[in-house]
């Protein structure tokens, strides 16, 4: 498959927005559908985020938007969060939503059909990107694993199998594992 370049994805991420057109290195992925237990976590993950803030201050994003990580890399994380300033400034834009700057939060989910591609290919852009906190959440194992951003640009990772999680970047902000497990 030939290089595709950001203009093309552009126009093609807005004139099929069905596909959910991610692009990796250049190369058209769609992203592909997830499980039941993927989708259950992203929306309750959502809505103990998005119930925590102002919007004074964040949006949470779920499966929509894109952050960028150069021209020819953008991808669809399950969620993220954005400063309300950077939504705010794109209010009547009429381009493709998408995030170019690090990010306090941003997830994926693990399913079947993403898992590998989420690890080998999206973290390490997220990473790459200097997103501050990149998170990945298994359904079945009932882990969360953090990478958080140091001060030296390196991330520090640590894993949780339960009780409450703190985004370094999120003041005031906690998300309960345990209610979040039970869920699914």
């Amino acid at each position: 498959m030939m290089p595709v370049s950001e203009t093309t994805y552009h126009r093609l991420a807005l004139e099929d927005p069905e596909g959910n057109w991610e692009l990796h290195c250049g190369k058209l992925r769609r992203k592909p559908s997830t499980s039941w237990e993927h989708n259950y976590l992203m929306v309750e993950l959502f809505r103990q985020l998005d119930r925590q803030f102002e919007h004074q201050a964040f949006h949470v994003r779920a499966n929509i938007g894109r952050v960028r990580q150069s021209a020819q890399s953008y991808y669809i994380p399950d969620v993220y969060v954005v400063p309300a300033e950077i939504v705010r400034s794109h209010r009547g834009d009429r381009g493709l939503e998408y995030y170019a700057t690090p990010l306090p939060l941003v997830v994926e989910i693990w399913s079947p059909s993403t898992g590998d591609y989420d690890v080998d290919a999206k973290l390490p852009e997220y990473q790459r990107r200097g997103d501050l906190e990149i998170w990945r959440i298994h359904p079945y194992d009932r882990t969360l694993t953090a990478w958080v951003r140091q001060s030296d640009g390196s991330y520090r990772v640590t894993e949780h199998n339960g009780g409450l999680v703190t985004p370094g970047a999120l003041p005031g902000v906690t998300i309960d594992l345990d209610a979040l497990f039970l869920a699914t």
